[in-house]
């Protein structure tokens, strides 16, 4: 794969970064996680996987993430899903498996609500379904704090040093895309890998999303001693795997 990523425009002129490699199908289409972007372990090692098979594959960048346009304190959960559909709808041809890390895990599934003759399969590791309710609910004193002052709030990053913003707009809009309080309505084949040891996405979220989804063909594999990322070698095996054997 080329290191320069190719760029398509959004509508609203927000350019987005992605490497797609044609193939048969289905395709494979990585959504990154919250805060990540295309240049990550398993983002690179499915793409190699698919191009020594034949497979097509595209990893891109939401806005405000990697290599696309935008700012990321600006943006929200539609945002970050229209960016996906711009991908799925305008990069990526055929029937897609969508293979989600974190937030990415989210953003999977509403891509399948919302084309769901195009995804064929889904795969997601440490789904971060809801995430923006549950930060709601748990959010310290010094959060309130700072979202009432001046809307936005640092929150403290073992990976960045000075936070990252988490603004009221994010929070209150990423209510509009929550899954859990209805049923998933996708039938397809779902993967779900989840690390024991995650601390950003409790484990048990990926039974409510089993018990969500009204597809019979969901099957999850818990990591004992596997962190949010799941980035290690062993890990990345079996996320490919996963993908060998939907595909």
């Amino acid at each position: 794969m080329a290191d320069t990523p190719a760029s398509i425009a959004c509508e609203d002129g927000v350019r987005l970064a992605f490497h797609h490699n044609p193939g048969y199908s289905p395709g494979v289409i990585f959504c990154t996680g919250f805060r990540s972007d295309m240049t990550g372990g398993k983002a690179v090692s499915l793409g190699a996987f698919c191009r020594d098979r034949g497979q097509q594959y595209t990893r891109f960048d939401y806005r405000g993430h990697g290599q696309s346009g935008g700012v990321f304190a600006d943006s929200t959960v539609g945002d970050w899903l229209k960016d996906a559909l711009t991908i799925l709808d305008s990069v990526a041809t055929g029937p897609q498996i969508v293979v989600g890390s974190s937030m990415g895990g989210w953003i999977a599934f509403l891509l399948a609500r919302a084309r769901p003759n195009r995804i064929a399969a889904i795969i997601t590791v440490a789904p971060a379904v809801d995430m923006t309710q549950r930060t709601l609910a748990n959010l310290p004193d010094d959060a309130k704090h700072q979202l009432g002052e001046k809307g936005v709030w640092m929150r403290p990053s073992q990976y960045e040093p000075a936070g990252y913003p988490i603004t009221q707009k994010l929070l209150e809009e990423g209510i509009n895309h929550n899954l859990l309080s209805d049923p998933i309505h996708f039938d397809g084949p779902v993967r779900i890998l989840h690390g024991m040891q995650d601390d950003a996405v409790p484990w048990w979220l990926s039974l409510d999303i089993s018990d969500a989804l009204i597809s019979n063909d969901v099957k999850i594999t818990f990591v004992k001693d596997a962190d949010h990322r799941m980035s290690r070698p062993n890990d990345i095996k079996r996320l490919l795997k996963l993908v060998d054997a939907l595909s």
